[in-house]
């Protein structure tokens, strides 16, 4: 799918699809599945190791155009997550 033109990329939609997985949708119409789970397999951060537990893992948000989780313990570059490929 080819992305729209817009001023400023943001997330308007994400569900859990299984594992880390999240379909996320942007406002230019790309949708991608991210999986975060090599990201959470390296982390070492206490504030992120506990969203290895999949009932926390699930709890994500979408505030500001942003996808995350907590008040703002995981949060990820909007590119990034418009890439499919999280560090």
């Amino acid at each position: 799918m080819k992305a729209a033109a817009v001023d400023y990329l943001e997330v308007t939609k994400a569900r859990y699809v299984s594992g880390y997985k999240i379909h996320v949708s942007f406002n230019d119409g790309m949708e991608r599945i991210v999986d975060f789970g090599p990201f959470l397999a390296k982390a070492r951060n206490p504030d992120t190791t506990d969203y290895r537990d999949l009932s926390k893992f699930k709890r994500f948000s979408i505030h500001d155009g942003d996808l995350m989780w907590g008040d703002y313990q995981m949060i990820f570059p909007i590119t990034d997550l418009h890439r499919g490929e999280i560090s």
